[in-house]
């Protein structure tokens, strides 16, 4: 786990450190946090995206939902899930009975590589702090991580994401659970069962909370 990367501050490199303050509410320290992310220049990714993507949803969410990186759509929009997967992604929470606005929605890299390719380690770990900064914020007690780079980076470099999916593992304060992004299905159609097994078991948790 990853839980010694949750700092009480955030330091990009060549700035300085931006301190969140207690006493303000989710939502303010979500929008300062933001204002940190736009200005990263951390990698060669911002200067190639339209826009940083930086999360989207309820600041009180107990349901966090983690994907890879935004797309064409994403990037276009500033907003995370709204492309072809992101609509897929609306139908499969419908189909467990959860509304998209319940939840968080964040993606492990908050500017899209190009041609969607897929991010490389080192952007990884550069991004990685912004996606645990939100989790100490928005403290879901249900993180959903979608597809193998979210998976690895919360759960462990190693996983695979056929092997852990459906699994419930501690995170923090949280309960976490991997499942298949999306993306995946619109390739492959035979993972939308096991998206829907795993989400069922999302979906019970989640109704135990509200």
């Amino acid at each position: 786990m990853r839980e010694k990367y949750l700092f009480d501050y955030l330091v990009v490199p060549g700035q300085q450190r931006k301190y969140l303050h207690y006493h303000q509410t989710k939502e303010q320290k979500l929008s300062a946090l933001a204002e940190v992310v736009n200005k990263c220049q951390a990698c060669s990714l911002r200067k190639k995206a339209t826009q940083v993507v930086f999360g989207a949803g309820n600041p009180e969410a107990k349901l966090m939902l983690v994907g890879e990186a935004p797309g064409a759509e994403e990037d276009k929009q500033g907003l995370p899930f709204v492309g072809v997967a992101g609509q897929l992604l609306n139908k499969i929470l419908a189909a467990v009975e959860i509304k998209r606005e319940e939840v968080y929605l964040a993606n492990i890299l908050k500017c899209r590589p190009p041609a969607n390719r897929q991010p490389s380690e080192k952007e990884i770990k550069l991004c990685l702090p912004h996606l645990l900064e939100q989790i100490k914020i928005i403290d879901p007690q249900i993180i959903v991580c979608l597809g193998a780079v979210a998976a690895k980076a919360l759960v462990n470099p190693e996983a695979r994401i056929s092997l852990i999916r459906g699994k419930w593992f501690e995170y923090g304060n949280a309960r976490l659970m991997a499942t298949f992004h999306p993306a995946a299905l619109l390739r492959d159609q035979s993972k939308k069962r096991f998206v829907w097994y795993d989400m069922q078991k999302v979906r019970d948790a989640y109704r135990l909370l509200i």
